[in-house]
């Protein structure tokens, strides 16, 4: 444990859920993480306490100017330990994302120690049914009471922990996807690389329209041609051509998925092409339309890998693997969920045992 963290013990803990009716992220445990930030003090008094709601001014910079940036990452249940996927690259993404919003660096390493003092207090909160975890968001918010338009000089770190299910209410079935083609995510040269709340929130009308018409994302083109593919709402996006898999490349607006990377060097080391490169809609229907889009999948912490079985675009809809879940979509998912679990053997040094 982390000599400067200060613990403060929850005296009415909370009932857990039921192991079979877990939301996804609307339970959360009994405690938290917070430490503070200000200009010239640097972080300081991080503590864990009891789950509780925060006090901010009303003129707090968050709420007018959106300074905030989050992260997400799951702990799972092994059969006697507690197991987190990759930590390391969501604190250093964190870093990334506070960079590109102004606001100061974490020490990963001190914040690691506490991420996981954290979860060892939660550990009876990680639940052990398939398919769930212990869902972990860290994020930054600007606190300064303060209208100006510039950075702020204080902030908040926090950590909370929430148990889920599957993101998707279908578990691990091909999901419906909208192609959006007339509101855009991001720019290259804006934050669509950050993981910060404003790219997200701007996402609600479409993913609105999408959900209306009985899908269950939105598949992202590019700000400029809206030609070019780049991610799905809660995802990054990979596809299977003629043997190949193709990703879109990372151009600046495009975020560094975790499990996206993870894919990338799974494929790798099973000798299997894959390429990172600009794919165009047209491209894609195109193929479709051949029989030479074998798979799509989507990417990510929440739903890890998730099977893209039919894309909506422009009123053409584009079936893939007869709705079916594609083989390589499978592997990969068996693959990395056993990691994630310890059900396989961690060969590539992903996991983190938190005891």
């Amino acid at each position: 444990m982390s000599t400067d963290l200060e613990i403060v013990k929850s005296t009415n803990l909370k009932a857990k859920p039921e192991k079979d009716q877990i939301p996804f992220g609307r339970t959360f445990t009994d405690h938290m993480f917070v430490m503070d930030y200000e200009t010239g003090k640097g972080w300081f008094e991080p503590r864990i306490i009891p789950y509780e709601p925060i006090t901010l001014d009303p003129a707090a910079m968050i709420f007018h100017y959106g300074q905030t940036v989050f992260e997400g990452l799951k702990a799972y249940r092994s059969d006697d330990r507690i197991l987190l996927f990759r930590p390391e690259k969501n604190l250093q993404r964190l870093n990334l994302s506070s960079d590109r919003l102004s606001i100061p660096p974490i020490d990963e390493e001190r914040v690691m120690g506490y991420l996981k003092e954290l979860i060892h207090i939660e550990q009876d909160w990680v639940p052990s049914t398939p398919g769930t975890s212990l869902y972990v968001r860290p994020y930054i918010i600007a606190t300064e009471p303060n209208l100006s338009v510039a950075p702020s000089n204080t902030y908040k770190l926090m950590i909370i922990l929430s148990p889920v299910g599957s993101y998707f209410s279908g578990g691990l079935t091909p999901v419906k996807i909208s192609v959006e083609d007339k509101f855009t995510r991001a720019v290259k040269g804006g934050t669509g690389m950050a993981k910060t709340a404003g790219n997200y929130s701007s996402a609600y009308q479409a993913q609105a329209k999408a959900y209306k018409d009985g899908n269950a994302d939105v598949l992202w083109l590019d700000g400029v041609e809206k030609r070019y593919i780049e991610e799905v709402g809660s995802m990054n996006i990979f596809f299977k051509i003629n043997g190949e898999v193709v990703t879109p490349e990372l151009n600046g607006s495009i975020l560094h998925g975790i499990t996206r990377m993870s894919v990338i060097e799974l494929l790798k080391k099973w000798d299997i092409r894959v390429t990172e490169r600009k794919v165009s809609i047209e491209e894609l229907y195109e193929l479709s339309q051949k029989g030479e889009l074998e798979e799509a999948f989507g990417t990510g912490t929440a739903a890890v890998i998730s099977p893209v079985g039919e894309l909506n675009w422009q009123g053409k809809k584009m079936v893939i693997n007869h709705h079916e879940i594609g083989e390589l979509s499978q592997k990969l998912y068996d693959t990395i969920t056993g990691i994630q679990t310890g059900k396989l053997e961690d060969t590539q040094n992903w996991t983190v045992s938190v005891k």
